[in-house]
């Protein structure tokens, strides 16, 4: 049965300085859940530590009744979390094959292979580059590189830092049924994101950091019919709610309609 992250009073800091404090959150199965912030809000430390990356200074991590805080971020993933971070980290030499099936080196050879069907069967664009360096994708074909990796070990609960950073909306519409179809398969999905409409138009539930602490925690569906509750002209790239509600009403679209995977998408 899958199990549900919770994070809980967790802090974090860097340099010696704080910056996460206190954030309690819970990732269920089977859901999408977004969490919003500015930038330099503390998202990103917070996925570092969560995957094991940064020590926490307090708080818990629990996947189910499993403690997580502390151990090995090789460990943290074998107990069934999996992170797509920020920038897209390939290894560019390597083919998408071989990045891939780098993902793949501590699970069994038929769990590999199950993965690996897995993946190219959310992403088949993959398999026309399978034999193609990474350096050479696009940005909208390394995301998808890189949630394949995420995704190969079949995971309980995957967190995808800033999934449209620096991709044409026309590709984050490509990706945006793909993590909706991972929820429906039981999974928990965490979607970071700077920008309010792309993580809204899929989220159950929303968070809002600021200043390393949470400021709001509801549904999604409030957030989307009221936009000024975000305080922070950034989080909306200065939007007007208008903009906002015909950004969303796109993503939703995309959501809701299968797509062809045609050629691969560029970035």
């Amino acid at each position: 049965m899958t199990e549900t992250l919770r994070l809980d009073g967790l802090s974090v800091a860097r340099g010696g300085r704080p910056v996460v404090r206190d954030v309690s959150l819970e990732i269920p199965p089977g859901e999408v859940t977004a969490l919003l912030g500015p930038n330099g809000a503390g998202k990103s430390s917070l996925v570092l530590a969560v995957a094991g990356v940064l020590r926490t200074t307090g708080g818990r991590v629990l996947l189910g009744d499993a403690e997580l805080g502390r151990r090995r971020p090789e460990k943290i993933r074998e107990a069934g979390l999996a992170v797509v971070p920020e920038g897209r980290r390939l290894l560019p030499e390597l083919t998408v094959e071989e990045n891939v099936r780098v993902a793949t080196y501590s699970l069994p050879r038929h769990e590999a292979k199950a993965g690996i069907a897995y993946a190219l069967e959310l992403f088949p664009e993959l398999e026309k580059r399978w034999r193609v360096s990474a350096r050479l994708l696009s940005g909208g074909e390394q995301q998808m590189v890189v949630l394949a990796q995420a995704l190969v070990s079949q995971p309980k609960v995957v967190l995808v830092d800033e999934l449209s950073l620096g991709l044409a909306p026309v590709v984050v519409k490509r990706l945006v049924p793909t993590l909706q179809a991972v929820a429906q398969r039981g999974i928990g999905v965490l979607l970071i994101e700077q920008f309010a409409h792309v993580a809204l138009a899929l989220a159950n539930t929303a968070y809002v950091i600021e200043g390393g602490r949470i400021r709001y925690h509801g549904t999604a569906r409030e957030l989307k019919e009221n936009p000024e509750r975000l305080h922070s002209a950034y989080l909306l790239r200065d939007q007007s709610t208008g903009d906002l509600a015909h950004d969303a009403a796109a993503v939703d679209a995309a959501a809701e309609v299968p797509v062809d995977p045609g050629p691969a998408a560029a970035g």
